[in-house]
């Protein structure tokens, strides 16, 4: 079916095609009618497979068909992160490129001047996210007597982080009147409870199974030792087809530190997460989209806002804990029908969580050995920064615990006792 079919207004479809987009995705084959028709939607449907074109086309649409006058707040898209917010502000513009609408974009991180200036000029679409959202309509910025359409993305997701109670706070200044449209990639039974305090018998659209990854991208897993997690990666990106990788980990802390490994080894990194500014994040995805960083490391919360096409491998450097953080991060890749390779590295510790992630899915992973890795190598590959470091002199030593391990000393001094990490000493 054409984007023609589905009734959208001939300047959107115009902006579709210059776009370079032919043919609709089923999520918003499936979408567009029941939005152009009233409903409020549930959509339900995998990662990358179109779902932000499938509420921007049929509300600009709309839009489009009510005369011009004052600029009043219509259209209300609440979004988990800011780098979501920035990408659907992207699309947003894309699609109404030929309409004369203004959008503005509410996100912590950077100043607020800006952001209720927009508020009070007044502005036709507001994207945002919960917690600046909230402190400006407390503050009694922003005018949303008007709005039409209340859009929560990533709807599953903004409640997991627990910003439940910022969009109770949200929805509950808003008009009553209102399309409410709510999209996520996986939407749990206990968490599709919860919509009916937003909607008013929505119609729900799904597509594919609530638990199915991208079936489009090659999932393997990686069975390796904590401590031999770094040599496998390294071991890994000798292989050129790993040219534009999204690397998981399951902390900020863990994140600075694979990319400062990557880095000494000569391999161009970017790092997204929480603890970077705002002109960090967005110069880490330029970087990585733009290709001169090869790889961008991850935790889950930022990459939320990661939409760049053409991302080769997702590796999962830390297995998640939950399984519909998995779906949610091998969706990466594979987007819109491409096709991808998911890597996920498990150590006997995550074994547990292995097994309910294919229970989730309902498959089993094919179990991988990387040629030419030496699955028994007695220690990590060591940085530069770490070999400056054992060359830089130490204090005496009072007492000696297994002087020799793994090639490392392990001395301690009498009065600190050691505590293993990961199989080895952790160095003071």
């Amino acid at each position: 079916m054409p984007f023609r079919a589905l009734g959208l207004d001939p300047r959107i479809l115009q902006a579709i095609q210059q776009a370079g987009y032919t043919e609709p995705t089923p999520i918003q084959t499936a979408a567009i009618p029941q939005v152009l028709a009233g409903h409020d939607l549930i959509g339900i449907a995998q990662t990358g497979t179109g779902k932000t074109a499938a509420f921007t086309l049929p509300i600009l649409t709309q839009l489009a068909k009510e005369p011009l006058g004052r600029r009043r707040i219509r259209v209300l898209i609440i979004a988990p992160t800011r780098e979501l917010v920035v990408q659907i502000d992207e699309n947003v513009r894309a699609y109404s490129r030929h309409l004369t609408l203004r959008v503005a974009t509410v996100f912590g991180g950077v100043g607020e001047h800006a952001q209720i200036n927009a508020l009070r000029d007044g502005t036709d679409i507001v994207i945002a996210t919960p917690g600046r959202l909230l402190d400006l309509i407390s503050r009694r910025y922003g005018d949303f007597s008007a709005l039409q359409f209340l859009v929560l993305d990533e709807a599953d997701r903004m409640l997991d982080m627990g910003f439940l109670p910022d969009i109770r706070k949200i929805v509950g200044s808003l008009p009553r009147q209102r399309q409410t449209l709510l999209f996520a990639a996986t939407f749990a039974k206990e968490i599709e409870a919860l919509t009916h305090q937003f909607q008013r018998s929505p119609k729900v659209v799904q597509i594919g199974r609530r638990s199915n990854p991208a079936e489009t991208v090659t999932q393997l897993v990686y069975e390796v030792p904590q401590q031999l997690k770094m040599n496998l990666l390294l071991h890994l990106l000798r292989d050129p087809g790993l040219n534009m990788v999204l690397l998981f980990a399951r902390t900020k802390h863990g994140a600075d530190k694979v990319a400062r490994k990557l880095e000494q080894e000569g391999i161009r990194t970017a790092t997204l997460h929480s603890n970077r500014s705002q002109n960090q994040r967005l110069r880490a995805l330029k970087d990585f989209k733009s290709g001169s960083a090869r790889v961008l490391v991850a935790t889950d919360i930022a990459a939320r806002g990661i939409d760049v096409d053409g991302i080769s491998h997702v590796v999962n450097y830390d297995f998640p804990k939950h399984p519909e953080d998995y779906v949610h991060r091998i969706g990466r890749t594979g987007r819109a029908k491409a096709v991808g390779d998911a890597l996920s590295f498990a150590t006997p510790e995550d074994q547990s969580v292995l097994r309910s992630l294919e229970r989730f899915i309902g498959r089993g992973l094919v179990r991988k050995r990387a040629e030419g890795f030496d699955y028994h190598a007695p220690t990590p590959i060591r940085s530069a920064e770490d070999a400056r470091q054992t060359q830089m002199p130490r204090r005496p030593m009072t007492q000696s615990r297994s002087p020799q391990r793994n090639g490392f000393n392990h001395s301690r001094p009498s009065h600190k006792t050691a505590k293993p990490s990961g199989g080895f000493w952790r160095r003071r």
